[in-house]
């Protein structure tokens, strides 16, 4: 079986004026990766996964990552690893002055993708952004 097995990320960036958009590397039956590029003030929205877990590896920049469903942040930056498990609450909000970039890691394919809504609304924090 002949599969691409080494990908470029740079390749997947797809720097957007609206809302970020999910970039798909490449999916199998065990896992979907995605690249994130995601502007100063702009959001991926508080989130589940009901059946895996969602790594991130930060590649460049840094934000405001959501704990919770009552808003609790907690701020990642370049290098970190981010670990949001079967059915945790998670999503990130760009309060940096550079790209945030980071690949994720879905496991396994069929986690599924549930919004879920914070006590402080998304656009209240974008609001605060200079």
């Amino acid at each position: 079986m002949s599969m691409n097995r080494i990908f470029s990320s740079s390749d997947f960036f797809q720097p957007t004026d609206g809302e970020p958009l999910r970039s798909v590397v490449t999916e199998s039956q065990e896992a979907v990766i995605v690249v994130w590029y995601i502007k100063p003030g702009q959001a991926i929205p508080a989130h589940i996964h009901p059946n895996g877990q969602d790594t991130w590896t930060i590649l460049s920049g840094r934000g405001d990552y959501f704990l919770d469903q009552i808003g609790s942040t907690k701020p990642i930056a370049l290098g970190d690893i981010v670990i949001a498990p079967r059915g945790a609450v998670h999503g990130v909000l760009n309060n940096g002055d550079q790209p945030l970039v980071f690949v994720s890691v879905v496991s396994p394919l069929e986690a599924g993708y549930q919004p879920v809504s914070v006590n402080e609304p998304l656009e209240d924090r974008l609001t605060l952004l200079p």
